[in-house]
């Protein structure tokens, strides 16, 4: 892969921002965004677990999804103060994600400010929680209703890896779903190019994400998340600001999912192998094209 660091600023004009990152649909680390927040230092494992300790979450292994595993199937369930007690102890390959906490306790929203001034269109009802163990993976996806989002991390150190939705071919999507076919799991020592070649021939971007850094990811990036340490962070979504992008969101939620997972109930085998098999069909063709172009 051709690998680029992802820019990073302590912090940006509106007008720079939507110039050269919102418009481009290009990555954007801003360092200094969630300096004067509350919950940059008032959000601890303490705190949490006192006021949602009780609720219990879906946690997710660092399994590759299954022939039977229908969309978002968590793995377990249990209660979000026990999950907390293990990350501290840790290591643990589990992660939660897409936790609203904020239904739960509505006081947090007072703890931090929606970055209005750099894009419209959040969705102020659905901040969502990610929360991870040291080694846990989230595997290479790109979020099915395609929003652009505002991603702060909070504790801990998490690696990601960035594809504009462009290299989707390069990376084996597999048809009817925003997940690759190919394993990135430690991919910043070794891929798997020998079994998915088309790999060398993406483009991405990287970061190590630390406490308080808050990355701008546009709408359709593909992402694989690597918690270096125990931490969570926290996504403010926004709609695509273009009608095509919100109704390719829409068309992701209503029609593709819906599609995977009845044929995950017909014929869970069959389709498992299936979207494998046209996946690296893309990808040679892709290549193809590449090399005689």
């Amino acid at each position: 892969m051709h690998i680029q660091p992802i820019d990073r600023v302590e912090d940006i004009s509106a007008i720079d921002f939507r110039k050269n990152y919102f418009e481009p649909r290009k990555p954007l680390i801003i360092s200094g965004l969630s300096k004067q927040w509350p919950a940059l230092d008032k959000w601890t494992w303490d705190y949490f677990k006192s006021i949602v300790g009780d609720k219990t979450v879906g946690v997710y292994n660092n399994t590759r999804a299954g022939a039977k595993t229908l969309v978002n199937g968590a793995d377990d369930y249990i209660a979000f103060g026990d999950y907390l007690d293990m990350i501290q102890a840790g290591p643990v390959e589990l992660r939660i994600f897409l936790f609203n906490i904020f239904q739960h306790a509505p006081q947090l929203v007072e703890d931090f400010n929606w970055p209005d001034g750099l894009m419209k269109g959040f969705l102020k009802k659905y901040p969502m929680l990610f929360v991870g163990g040291a080694g846990s993976v989230a595997h290479m996806h790109y979020d099915i209703d395609m929003s652009h989002i505002i991603h702060t991390q909070f504790i801990g150190r998490k690696r990601v890896l960035l594809l504009e939705n462009s290299q989707s071919e390069f990376i084996y999507r597999m048809p009817y779903t925003v997940e690759s076919a190919a394993n990135f799991v430690n991919w910043a020592d070794s891929l798997e190019t020998e079994r998915f070649p088309a790999l060398n021939y993406a483009k991405g971007y990287t970061a190590i994400l630390e406490h308080g850094d808050t990355m701008f990811m546009p709408g359709g990036y593909w992402h694989h998340m690597e918690y270096l340490d125990g931490g969570f962070a926290m996504s403010l979504r926004a709609l695509d600001h273009t009608l095509g992008g919100k109704l390719n969101g829409l068309y992701h939620i209503l029609g593709l999912r819906n599609m995977n997972n009845i044929m995950i109930k017909l014929a869970p085998e069959w389709w498992y192998h299936y979207k494998r098999k046209m996946a690296h069909k893309r990808a040679e063709r892709a290549m193809h094209q590449r090399q005689v172009s």
